[in-house]
This record gives structure tokens, sequence and C-alpha cells, in this order.
């Protein structure tokens, strides 16, 4: 969809790849193949068809980055594994009642036809000329939007920093210079439980994959075709990171490399790493004002008796009433399910990352003095006013950019491992071969 440059979530970016009338064509040349059977997860099946219309969309994602594509075996094998890793969790979610209602997802489309800079009846002719339906882009959507706020369910939310951490963080940082690396990555993840000689496998299969990167090989094909992260068949590019929201291990390991260079194998409890670093650059040395907004709201939390609508329904009656002279304050003490109930709903000065993506996303697109509508978060449903807003350069800024690096870096670290125990623990039948 060369047309259209999907911004803010990754399902858009996976689509903006989709070649028009000739993918379809394509597609429909197979057709007759495509209900065949690939995988089974627990009690779900994974079409031919699905993995095609995926491997397309990742051949073509290649060859606008430059990256020779991998032989369709492996490209497939790649494509099914990120099929089953979220087939996997799109299934946890339903099991524990996580749901993105048809309002939700709306509001999401239009942000995203309006980041492009269309109508809506614009962006859906874009997606229909290229051979994308919409009913099959909204439910879509729908599944990148759910395996994100089961993230921040299941794992964000729970990611915790101390004060000790923040210290320490930033005497590290401090001594580090606050540099930054672009780096790419190849992961060999192991299972849960890997035995010694699953382990030496994989350890034998990093080691080949380096000896190859040394010898000359492209190390962005090298990772299409060996690696099991997510971003292995783009490359395993991973851009721009600063020193304090890398992983440990890699931290280590990059302090100690020149731009060009490729690390050893490394060993995490997620598999075995080889990093290369791209390019490295000096970072901020100091903190740099940020916006605080002073924001206060009313939480009604979801539960076997009260229900999603019953929720919303009731936060826009208050909202209701506040347009008509109610005091919010009062209201929040009255009727939020929150501990800040008892300060009229009052959160105090909030900084970037104080907040689970969704409050913070709705709380930054209100105005001063203004009452947004109901928001769904992991934690039940909001009615959000802004205060005020102030730009902060204290200390405690840079406190908070720390607790917010560490959060980050220990918020992807736990889901990765998350992820991993997931598809270790589902049941998964492979079907592919018979389908050669």
């Amino acid at each position: 969809m060369n047309r259209i440059v999907c911004i803010g979530l990754a399902l858009m970016i996976t689509l903006a790849g989709l070649a028009g009338g000739q993918a379809l064509a394509q597609g429909r040349a197979r057709a007759v193949a495509a209900d065949r059977i690939v995988a089974i997860v627990n009690d779900e099946v994974i079409t031919l068809h699905e993995l095609q219309a995926r491997a397309a969309v990742t051949e073509r994602q290649l060859q606008q980055q430059g990256i020779q594509i991998p032989p369709r075996d492996v490209l497939e094998k790649h494509v099914l594994e990120r099929l089953i890793v979220d087939r996997a969790q799109l299934q946890f979610a339903k099991e524990t009642g996580l749901q993105v209602d048809d309002a939700q997802l709306d509001q999401a489309i239009v942000r995203v036809a309006e980041s492009n800079r269309m109508s809506l009846p614009e962006f859906r002719a874009a997606l229909e000329r290229d051979g994308i339906t919409w009913t099959k882009f909204r439910e879509d959507v729908r599944d990148e939007i759910t395996i994100g706020r089961l993230r921040e369910r299941e794992v964000d939310s729970r990611v915790t920093v101390t004060d000790g951490e923040i210290d320490n963080f930033l005497q590290t940082a401090s001594a580090a210079g606050n540099e930054e690396f672009n780096l790419a990555h190849i992961l060999f993840r192991a299972p849960e439980q890997a035995t010694p000689e699953q382990l030496l496998r994989l350890q034998a299969r990093a080691e080949e994959a380096l000896t190859q990167i040394r010898s000359g090989a492209d190390f962005g094909q090298i990772a299409a075709n060996y690696s099991d992260a997510p971003d292995g068949l783009s490359g395993g590019a991973l851009g721009w990171r600063p020193m304090e929201r890398l992983p440990s291990l890699f931290s280590e390991a990059v302090a100690r490399m020149k731009p060009g260079e490729v690390s050893e194998v490394l060993r995490s409890p997620a598999g075995f790493h080889i990093l290369k670093l791209i390019e490295r650059r000096g970072g901020i040395a100091n903190a740099q004002p940020i916006e605080q907004t002073h924001a206060r709201h009313i939480l009604i939390k979801t539960s076997e008796l009260v229900s999603e609508t019953e929720a919303k329904r009731h936060l826009e009656e208050l909202k209701e009433r506040i347009s008509h002279g109610a005091d919010f304050a009062e209201l929040a003490r009255l009727h939020s399910n929150d501990l800040s109930a008892t300060k009229g709903g009052d959160l105090g000065w909030v900084s970037q990352g104080d907040t689970v993506p969704e409050f913070e996303r709705a709380m930054n697109e209100l105005k001063p003095g203004e009452v947004g509508e109901p928001v769904r978060s992991p934690f039940g449903w909001h009615l959000i006013q802004v205060l005020e807003r102030r730009m902060d350069v204290s200390q405690e800024r840079v406190r908070q950019s720390a607790r917010m690096a560490l959060r980050e870096r220990k918020a992807e670290e736990a889901y990765q491992e998350w992820v991993r125990q997931m598809r270790d623990r589902a049941y998964v039948e492979y079907r592919l071969e018979d389908n050669r």
C-alpha cells in the first residue's frame, strides 16, 4: 500500500507493504489450496492461506529494505512461528475476557486515517484499491490492539522500579556518558525448559551463523534466515537505543564494541544472541525540560457485578452532570474506585510514563480544564480532567527519566520472557510439511 504511511500500530506498517493487484491475483490463484491446515494452536487452526498472505507481505517488506529474501521454506517457518505466537496471545486474551469493542476499534482506525491526512471514506477506498478488504483490515487492527493491551495488562502494569535501582542506574548512565547505539540483533530462542542437548544445538547454530557473518555474509540476511526474534525477517534492526534502555547483557557487550563490529555469541535466559553495532553517538548529557500534566480522574472498575458497558455508561452520566455544573472532585469522592478518590481524584503532576499508555494518550489529547470521554485501561474505565500543564527541569525530572528508562528495559525483557512461556505452554501441532 504505497500510497499510505500508517503510523502508530505495528500492524499498519505490516499492511503498508502489501502489494496491490499483483498480490491479489496471486492470492486468488492459490485460493483452492489455501484452506488447508498448516498448524494447530490449542483448539484453533492456522491455514495455508493465512501463512501465504503473511509471507507475501513479509517478502515485500524485505524487498523494500533491500534484504535478500530467504529460501521459501525458511521464510514460511519464521512467519508461521509469528502467527503461532500471535494466535496463542489472542486466545489467552479471549479466555481472560480482554476485548476491543467496535467503538474503540473505530476510534483507532479514525486516528490512523487522520495520521495519513485522509477522511475515513478516503482511507477505506485506498485500502480496497490495494486489495485489502475492509472487514479483514478491521479484524487485523482489532487483533493488534488486543495484543498490545494484553501486554499492558499482563506485563507492563506489573513492572516496578525501586529507588535503589534508580540510584544505580544514574551512576551507570553518568559513567557511560549517555551514549546511544544503533544495533541489529539475531536471537536463537531457547524453549522454557530446554534440555542440555537442545542448548548445545542452539549454540552450534549461533556459532555457525556468527562464522558466516565474519566470513563476509550480510548480517541482515543471516538474521532473516536464522533469527527467532520478531524483527528477524526485517534484518534484525533494533534502531537507536540509549545505553540505559538496553538489557544489561547487551549494554555490557556494546560498550566494548566499535561501529561495524559483531559480538561473540551471548547467552541469556531467552537463548543465544548475536549483536552488531552499526553506529554509536553521544547522548544528551543533561536532562531536558519535559511537559508535566496536573490531572484528576474518576475510575470505575469492572467486575462480575459491573460490566464494561455499565462502567462506561456510568462515567458518561457523570460527565453529563459535570457539564451541567457538578463538581468533579465531589463526584470523584463519591464514585471513584481509585485511592485518589479521597483527594477528589487528584493525581498530582504526571510525567510521561507515569501512567499506562491508554490513559496517557487520552490525557495528552485534552486541553487544561477539559474533561475527556470515558477511556478504557487495564485498570477499568476512567473519566479524566486536565487541570494545568507545566515544563519541569528539576532533579526529580532526572529521576523520572531514569525510572521511565528502567521500566522500558524491564518491561521489554519481561514481555519477551512472558511470550516465550506462553508459546512453550501452548499445544502446537505442525502440518506445514504435509502441504509441500
